[in-house]
């Protein structure tokens, strides 16, 4: 091959990758874009906006001051009974808890808000008992239902796409969080647990073997799950792994309940007191 010809197949190759990540893109603006629709919606009803953007800043605005993901805002707000009446608190009866203690990180002392960071130390606690680089965190989709990845390593653009939202069979994240137990996959290439689209999907990123941990609360709920990926087929883990696992899973769990019930109700009641403040007045996103 002339170096002209390498030069074109190389602009070629780039083009393709360039269109690869284009469609990645659309797909997860996909994803979120009707959920948000959604509620936005309903806040304009619900608080006589002249429109979309109006919702939408109304959103923003709760979402910036508490730090929860719009895509988190808008998946209770569109779950969550309606408040009783427009001039009554949304949630007038839920009990304030103090914040659950971590053992593996202080990320949650960061300040309210902190989940991007608790999932991150989560993940991280999670790779450094399994030895590998490679993993990634889910949350229940409560829009959809099954799970979504909120946070990842280690993974190509291509699994985090096809993973992006799971449902309720054919992956061992799936299984684990029907099951709520831990669940082991020692080798990716024949375990029974995997559709075969998903089986080429974690092969094609390069994962032998996984393992799954739910985050469970004190109750046994599981509230999202880890993984973690390794390069090369699992003999297994000790006792003392999946102890340890255990502990990350119950502890993780527990805290995004207190989060959930906490920290999002929180930002949901300042959007109710700023929707009723602004009642049918235009507003501006920041």
């Amino acid at each position: 091959m002339s170096t002209a010809e390498r030069a074109a197949a190389a602009d070629d190759g780039g083009e393709l990758e360039r269109l690869r990540a284009e469609v990645r893109d659309l797909r997860a603006r996909a994803r979120v874009r009707p959920l948000i629709s959604q509620a936005q919606g309903i806040l304009q009803e619900r608080y006589a906006l002249p429109d979309g953007e109006s919702a939408f800043a109304l959103m923003q605005r709760a979402s910036q001051r508490y730090n929860v993901k719009l895509r988190t805002l808008a998946g209770v707000l569109v779950t969550a009974p309606r408040p009783a009446g427009p001039d009554a608190l949304w949630f007038p009866r839920r009990v304030r808890e103090p914040e659950p203690d971590l053992t593996f990180t202080q990320a949650h002392r960061s300040g309210s808000g902190s989940r991007s960071a608790v999932l991150k130390a989560v993940l991280r606690a999670t790779l450094a008992v399994t030895g590998t680089d490679m993993g990634n965190v889910q949350l229940p989709d409560l829009a959809r239902g099954g799970l979504r990845i909120e946070q990842h390593t280690g993974l190509t653009a291509e699994f985090v796409d096809f993973f992006a939202h799971v449902g309720e069979d054919g992956t061992s994240c799936a299984q684990a969080a029907r099951d709520v137990a831990q669940v082991t996959v020692r080798d990716v290439e024949s375990d029974p647990v995997f559709s075969e689209p998903a089986r080429r999907a974690i092969l094609a990123a390069g994962s032998r073997a996984c393992h799954s941990v739910p985050l469970t609360t004190a109750s046994g709920l599981c509230v999202g799950m880890v993984s973690a990926h390794l390069d090369r087929p699992l003999n297994g883990l000790t006792t003392a792994q999946t102890k340890a696992l255990d502990s990350v899973g119950g502890q993780a769990g527990r805290w995004l309940a207190w989060h959930e019930r906490t920290v999002v109700l929180d930002a949901l009641e300042h959007l109710h007191a700023l929707g009723r403040a602004t009642r049918g007045t235009r507003l501006r996103r920041s």
